[in-house]
């Protein structure tokens, strides 16, 4: 051992439980943290903003499953930081947000920009405390890595006071023992197959966090030799491969096809795997009938029964469970599920195909995802933020490879870009799209900057009817023609992202899409991020609903 600063021990530390990447909005508060990393193997990305630095890392978490790094100073800069928190602990994403505090001798005064982290955070993560002796931070962030990846996954957020990462300490580093993932009881997976044997209509629900390549590939083996139809939780839908004759579409806001919420409602069997059972999937707690047999496995057991009372309650992680389902090998029933889970099947396929006609003026967005699912190569990354813009990539988008998809289960707006950038880190020589609307965009856009200067080819797909879609649907569905609030004034967004040294161009027509997305993928295949401005309807709100009238 030798004497370092408690800066360059959270450095040590972080490296030490495998972290290769940090973002960051620097501050005066942590700079013995940023000088630590200075030249070291670790990378850190200076955003421009900390709600798209905490987002970046929430993606990045998601596609590595290890913590996804977070840097930001007190006060402003956490609190600004809080809707990553938020995210990843709706997403089920291991983050660590680490705070730059005051010093320990003033603490409790309201010093300048000081905050109560653990009293703000405290309800929002599964952990949050303050460091406050250097010699414990390898104990506390090897702690804060467990506790991260450990059961169900999610955000952890220490303080770390100025002088406690300025003092010297002799201490060793500690990696964090390996996450708890629990394994289902061999009991629980015999009752189960038992209940599998005496349904008639069966239906596996997956979705969550914590998957895992090969706990995806079982899920599917096992569906698949089974003939059991597998739907997926709101934005899950890389949980499952697309293509699979097992799949029944997404349980998302409005789900793909329609007929599967029916579906949902005439299974007799729920086998629920990794999902939470959130409002959006089961359609503000509405979708699942009350005489719907449930079997909902979870990796914490405070989680099962929170809102649905299962018969059978399993605590087990999805990879762990789905590694279980698949060796319980041949079910009775299915032969007798063949037709069941064919037509669920045939009617998802069905919702592949865009209307005949576009819809409305400008940029039909079927037709661009249409034409996307048929360019972009099996692995291509696709993240969306919160809008109706997204209803075009779920309903049209095949996910076919693992950890294709990135997309907010928070709704939080501005969360594309941010997480394209950290695909891009994480998977440089994989093509990645952020689907994105004009109100999105612009909560997040700055980050164009870290994209050029980080030299990550990104591709920016940014729908631009001038308004807040989604709040401008429901506020004509609950207030007819009383419209407030939700008009846009825009910029030139092609001329934005050349400004920033991006390659930008505005579409108007959907003839020209294909051209303008070639050109555009072309420039991030050199590196260099790639904005395509496209003019869409204001009118059209969904790929189903048109609003009457004019705007």
């Amino acid at each position: 051992m030798r004497a370092r600063s408690g800066g360059q021990v959270v450095v040590d530390q972080l490296r030490a439980n495998g972290v290769d990447a940090a973002f960051c909005v620097p501050g005066e508060s942590f700079l013995a943290v940023l000088d630590a990393l200075h030249g070291g193997p670790t990378r850190l990305i200076a955003c421009r903003h900390e709600a798209a630095a905490a987002n970046m890392a929430v993606a990045y978490g998601k596609l590595t499953r290890r913590p996804g790094v977070c840097l930001v100073t007190r006060g402003p800069g956490a609190t600004q930081a809080s809707v990553g928190v938020h995210t990843a602990a709706q997403d089920s994403a291991p983050l660590l947000l680490l705070v730059g505090q005051v010093s320990r001798d003033v603490r409790g005064r309201e010093a300048f920009q000081e905050l109560d982290v653990p009293a703000v955070f405290g309800p929002m993560a599964k952990w949050a405390a303050t460091v406050g002796d250097p010699g414990r931070i390898p104990e506390l962030l090897a702690r804060a890595a467990t506790t991260a990846l450990s059961g169900r996954m999610g955000p952890v957020v220490l303080a770390l006071p100025e002088d406690v990462l300025a003092e010297e300490v002799d201490v060793a580093d500690a990696p964090a023992p390996p996450p708890v993932r629990p394994a289902p009881d061999p009991a629980a997976m015999a009752a189960l197959a038992e209940r599998l044997g005496q349904a008639e209509r069966p239906l596996v629900l997956a979705g969550g966090g914590g998957w895992t390549a090969a706990g995806r590939a079982d899920l599917v083996a096992a569906c698949e030799a089974g003939n059991l139809p597998v739907a997926v939780a709101f934005r899950s839908q890389d949980v499952v491969d697309n293509r699979s004759p097992s799949y029944a579409g997404h349980l998302g806001i409005a789900p793909v096809p329609a007929s599967l919420a029916g579906r949902l409602a005439e299974a007799d069997l729920l086998v629920v795997a990794g999902p939470r059972l959130g409002d959006v999937t089961t359609g503000g707690y509405t979708r699942i009938a009350k005489g719907t047999a449930l079997v909902h496995a979870f990796p914490d057991p405070g989680e099962l029964g929170r809102v649905y009372r299962a018969e059978l309650a399993i605590v087990a992680d999805p990879p762990a469970f789905a590694a279980a389902l698949k060796a319980l090998g041949p079910l009775p029933g299915a032969e007798r599920w063949a037709a069941w889970a064919k037509a669920a099947n045939d009617d998802y396929l069905a919702s592949l195909e865009p209307p005949e006609a576009p819809a409305g003026d400008g940029v039909d967005l079927a037709a661009l995802w249409t034409w996307l699912r048929g360019r972009l190569p099996a692995d291509a990354i696709v993240t969306n933020g919160a809008g109706n813009f997204s209803a075009w990539a779920h309903r049209y988008h095949r996910f076919s490879a693992y950890r294709t998809q990135l997309g907010p289960t928070s709704g939080a707006m501005g969360y594309a870009l941010p997480a394209a950038v950290a695909a891009k880190l994480a998977h440089p020589q994989r093509v990645v799209v952020a689907a994105t609307g004009d109100g999105d965009f612009l909560m997040t856009g700055q980050e164009l900057a870290t994209a050029v200067r980080e030299r990550l080819g990104v591709l920016v797909l940014l729908a631009d009817n001038g308004m807040y879609g989604t709040i401008r649907m429901h506020q004509e569905l609950a207030y007819p023609g009383r419209v407030v609030a939700t008009g846009l004034t825009n910029p030139d967004f092609a001329a934005y992202a050349r400004a920033f040294g991006a390659h930008g161009e505005a579409v108007g027509r959907t003839e020209d899409v294909p051209a303008a997305l070639e050109r555009a993928l072309a420039a991030t295949a050199e590196g260099r991020p790639a904005l395509v401005a496209l003019a869409t309807d204001p009118l059209v709100m969904s790929p189903t609903m048109r609003l009457p009238g004019q705007v």
